[in-house]
């Protein structure tokens, strides 16, 4: 296969100065990559070699484990599993909203951990397949800068330890609390689940393509992005009709991430991956959120081009 191509240098130097300034509007520091799938490949960095805390978008990595294990048969994804929320991570959507034990099929969980960034279905599923299993799975795919160190609960219990709080909702006011010293490794890429923007987007152009699993999970993947629930980060750069972005969120207090897939009729898809740590710690940061979808769209748009 032959190397990507880029965008002429006055295009390029212009897109890294426009994203360079929304960014720095939005008082966020970012890191952004984007490629078209198919032919012609054509390619823009941002630095997006640059290591970067995956916050939830690690749970791409397990679901494309999940679908790789039931290619192979060690997963039934029809099997149904009972789930006792409270025994998993906090969070405020799906099973981990619940309080009461829920039974459903392994396919339902990867659908809520995806469309809803269910904590405790991305905790199950992890713990079924464990991490050696998803961390081969990367390698085997070339994603070799991407690296899972563990769940949502692992996360919660480092933070709690390190704000010296006893319960998730006090380390994450703590985080909040712009009078707050907390230094917390979650944000640091060597110690938390981590990748690179471009290894993101080869993970997303290999499940397009179809050689992340099968055919038929690949499809399944594809559709559980395209029904992602939140709309602020990515899609907001893209609110025209008929066009469809299947994304993935990550969000960790001054962290907001998305990678996803902008599907224009006609068109070639493209991958893109914008991650951003905010100067600001708070638990909304809406302008973070809309500085993705206008970054991502900056650099989409260069990258358009007719399906063959």
């Amino acid at each position: 296969m032959s190397a990507p191509g880029t965008l002429p240098d006055h295009v390029r130097e212009r897109v890294d100065r426009d994203v360079a300034e929304i960014l720095a509007d939005a008082g966020c520091s970012g890191w952004v990559h984007a490629t078209t799938i198919g032919s012609p490949q054509i390619e823009h960095s941002f630095d997006a070699d640059a290591p970067v805390v995956l916050a939830s978008v690690y749970k791409l990595a397990v679901l494309i484990s999940l679908c790789r294990s039931a290619d192979r048969g060690d997963i039934d994804l029809a099997s149904s599993i009972t789930v006792d929320p409270t025994l998993w991570a906090q969070g405020p959507t799906g099973l981990a909203a619940f309080g009461d034990p829920v039974t459903l099929s392994r396919r339902d969980l990867a659908i809520s951990m995806m469309t809803v960034s269910d904590n405790v279905a991305a905790d199950v599923l992890l713990d079924e397949l464990g991490l050696d299993r998803v961390r081969a799975d990367l390698v085997s795919l070339g994603a070799e800068r991407t690296r899972i160190v563990g769940g949502v609960a692992e996360l919660h219990e480092r933070l709690q330890r390190e704000t010296g709080t006893s319960t998730v909702a006090e380390a994450f006011a703590a985080l909040a609390d712009p009078d707050s010293d907390a230094s917390v490794s979650a944000y640091d890429a060597a110690y938390s689940s981590s990748s690179t923007p471009r290894d993101c987007t080869a993970l997303l152009s290999a499940v397009w393509t179809d050689r992340a699993a099968s055919p038929e999970m690949c499809a399944f993947i594809r559709d559980t992005m395209r029904r992602q629930v939140f709309t602020a980060r990515l899609a907001s750069g893209f609110p025209f009709r008929r066009v469809t972005v299947a994304g993935k969120t990550g969000t960790l207090v001054a962290i907001r991430n998305e990678i996803g897939v902008v599907e224009f009729p006609g068109e070639l898809p493209v991958a893109v991956a914008v991650f951003t740590l905010s100067a600001r710690s708070e638990q909304s940061l809406p302008q973070v959120d809309r500085a993705i979808g206008e970054a991502a769209r900056t650099v989409v748009t260069q990258l358009r081009v007719p399906a063959e």
